[in-house]
């Protein structure tokens, strides 16, 4: 009879601690950070293969050849955006991570571990900060959205046309890298429809692809935004929290 109540009780205390350990988990934060990732990780594969396409459809179908020297053309600019695609890999993992760890220490768990606690000038400080960084980096992502939106507009006006060739059978259409800015005014390089190199264009791969990475990369741009709206709205909840709350007593667990 004694051994059955004390396995009751130790598995009541297993269960109590379990719901306390679950009830101290940021769930906004957690879903905030999982978001980021998700749209960093697609921006960031998508964005880098998409580009490597671009570079595959500059060379073969508008013959735009790499310049010798040491000058900014486009494959020079595709480079560094490529290398800025690594940086914002690397950057935001590590943000993710401090974000998370911001969302622990401002719940309840630490109170429930270690007792009634006040949140300190350092630990004020520490949450402003992260509040300005964290909504610097959401305009910046808004930037990288409307950004990416400009490749997805040029590529849908291309693979749209490819879509209706039918239609457009006796128009001469040309699409010039000029337009957009690719290559400089004295150079002409385009590709019309009726061309054989515009049919084996719309018929390859690379173009097909490189769209809807681009697509993609555009989502996951988006996701990031809304990602960096989740993480604003919580920080600026637990710190108003903590702040109102001088005593520690009422810990927000978001």
């Amino acid at each position: 009879m004694e051994e059955n109540m004390e396995e009751g009780q130790t598995q009541k205390g297993c269960s109590e601690c379990c719901i306390k350990c679950l009830s101290g988990i940021p769930y906004a934060s957690l879903i905030a950070t999982i978001l980021l990732y998700a749209g960093v990780a697609l921006f960031c594969g998508c964005g880098h293969e998409a580009l490597s396409g671009t570079v595959t459809i500059l060379q073969n179908y508008f013959e735009v050849v790499r310049s010798p020297v040491d000058a900014l053309d486009v494959f020079t600019m595709i480079d560094i955006l490529k290398y800025v695609i690594y940086g914002v890999a690397a950057a935001f993992f590590v943000y993710g991570i401090l974000l998370m760890v911001e969302g622990f220490f401002t719940t309840g768990a630490i109170r429930d571990l270690y007792g009634d606690f006040k949140i300190t000038t350092c630990g004020r400080c520490v949450s402003a900060w992260f509040i300005m960084l964290t909504y610097i980096f959401m305009l910046a992502w808004l930037g990288v959205t409307a950004f990416t939106s400009l490749p997805v507009f040029m590529y849908f006006n291309i693979w749209n046309t490819c879509q209706n060739t039918t239609l457009v059978e006796g128009a001469n259409l040309c699409f010039d890298l000029r337009q957009f800015g690719i290559v400089t005014t004295n150079e002409e390089k385009k590709v019309c429809t009726g061309s054989e190199k515009f049919y084996k264009m719309c018929e390859s791969n690379e173009l097909d692809l490189t769209f809807h990475l681009f697509v993609c990369a555009l989502a996951g741009a988006g996701a990031a935004v809304i990602a960096m709206v989740a993480s604003v709205s919580v920080l600026i909840r637990n710190y108003t929290t903590l702040m109102t709350q001088s005593l520690g007593k009422y810990c927000t667990r978001f």
